[in-house]
């Protein structure tokens, strides 16, 4: 199957000159969205994943789906004051500053083998942060899947040696 014929092209979004890739047609569609989520719960069993790790908010789409039907947890990275409960944070750099994001405290357990899961790979300063509050806590970051890979803002450079898989790479 090809998955791009899921992704629309919204140009000059959200700003001009920005080609904005939306998963929305692909997570409309049941048998594509299926057959993208299967592809990452393959790639997690490779890497032996007890863990699902996703951030907010399109992380929780793609990773909660590839928990449920590996039968495995996840555990939700978000932006600061949206957790209950005690947590961890990292800072860190965006196109346009620096922002936060947070993390239980509990929610890895120390040597638990952790896959991260978003939907877009772009500069890598969301998984690089993730990386890190996953380390923080003791886990181990076996892997890290994106539907897609925008290959010119070169996010892979932020993985330094990290396996990972994109399902599409733009």
């Amino acid at each position: 199957m090809n998955l791009k014929d899921y992704i629309a092209t919204i140009p000059d979004y959200p700003k001009e000159g920005i080609l904005f890739r939306d998963i929305t047609p692909l997570m409309a569609d049941g048998p594509a969205f299926a057959y993208a989520t299967q592809q990452i719960v393959d790639y997690a069993r490779e890497v032996g994943a007890e863990l699902v790790v996703g951030p907010e908010a399109r992380g929780f789409i793609i990773g909660c789906p590839v928990a449920y039907a590996m039968e495995i947890g996840f555990a939700p990275v978000r932006k600061p004051k949206k957790l209950p409960r005690e947590v961890i944070e990292v800072e860190y750099e965006k196109e346009y500053g620096t922002d936060i994001l947070t993390m239980h405290r509990d929610a890895i357990s120390p040597g638990q083998k952790v896959i991260i899961i978003d939907d877009l790979l772009a500069t890598g300063g969301t998984i690089e942060a993730t990386i890190k509050l996953v380390e923080k806590l003791g886990g181990e970051v076996v892997g890290c899947a994106f539907l897609i890979e925008l290959e010119e803002l070169e996010g892979a450079k932020m993985l330094k040696g990290y396996p990972y898989k994109s399902l599409m790479v733009y």
